[in-house]
């Protein structure tokens, strides 16, 4: 067991609504210049979940689950960078009105295109929701520190999800963590150069069919937890020869050049503290036993 310093890490309660589907009411461009329309940020996503491939959807940047927001009317201002920035991968999320109030879920990241809080839920639940109801989140988890390893620094995760992935010690400072896909860092795109991780994501760009093939990306799922090389997060999205970052697949693929499948980072070193293991059922799906993973 990891020691950490939960019982010091405050825990707030937010509070939310599914936002609606978004669009630009115009045509997009794909990375080989031709015009799109289709499905894409935001909703309740019925048929999308943690578990799928998040490849092969008729659609771009389409989140899993629902996309929840704290304010329409101030998506870069508060309480939406609150929301953003207090929910952490794995917290408890609770819908407290309308026809499916009492229903639970669990937060799966953020996404910073959109400034949405991404909550999974079964689609039983999500076919009683409404644009108008609300969900508490439990948001614990910013501010969680490994007390035997210092230099690698977590963001964005649950205090009880880090309980349950499977990370084991290798000598004194070195910790394996498992890991569906292992990402190069010249395929980190969207996103990058961003001040801090505490909030939103960054793609990875799958415009080159070649890396694509060779680094199995197009295996990738939603709720995937992957390693990024020579990705340093602790302060801000920065490559770094021999850093490594942990973090977990929000978004599908998308057409447009620099983007990609999006992720979240849970877990960062400047070094190779971080060990990633290669595991195909690491996924938050598996894990808690949620999306896909509750079909199991």
């Amino acid at each position: 067991m990891l020691k950490t310093n939960e019982s010091r890490v405050v825990e707030f309660i937010l509070q939310c609504f599914p936002g609606q589907p978004r669009t630009s009411g115009n045509w997009s461009i794909d990375h080989h210049g031709k015009p799109f329309i289709l499905p894409a940020i935001g909703g309740i996503t019925l048929n999308v979940q943690v578990g799928d491939s998040a490849f092969g959807w008729a659609g771009d940047h389409i989140e899993p689950g629902v996309s929840c927001i704290a304010d329409t009317n101030k998506p870069l201002e508060h309480p939406n960078i609150s929301l953003q920035v207090y929910s952490c991968v794995g917290n408890k999320a609770k819908i407290i009105t309308g026809d499916a109030k009492g229903s639970t879920g669990y937060v799966i990241g953020h996404h910073g295109g959109s400034e949405h809080v991404i909550v999974d839920f079964p689609r039983k639940v999500k076919e009683k929701l409404s644009y108008s109801d609300k969900i508490t989140i439990y948001a614990k988890g910013q501010g969680l520190k490994l007390i035997d390893y210092p230099d690698i620094m977590t963001y964005n995760l649950a205090p009880e999800l880090l309980k349950k992935l499977k990370i084991k010690k290798s000598g004194k400072s070195i910790l394996k963590v498992p890991v569906t896909t292992i990402v190069p860092a010249a395929c980190m795109g969207s996103g990058l150069g961003a001040t801090h991780v505490a909030k939103g994501d960054y793609d990875i760009m799958t415009s080159d069919p070649g890396s694509v093939r060779e680094y199995k990306l197009d295996r990738i799922r939603f709720g995937d937890f992957v390693a990024l090389m020579d990705h340093d997060n602790r302060y801000g999205r920065a490559y770094r020869k021999g850093a490594v970052t942990i973090g977990i697949v929000v978004h599908s693929d998308c057409m447009r050049a620099g983007h990609g499948p999006g992720v979240s980072t849970i877990m960062t070193s400047r070094t190779s503290l971080i060990q990633p293991v290669i595991d195909p059922r690491a996924n938050i799906a598996d894990i808690l036993k949620i999306g896909t993973g509750a079909e199991k």
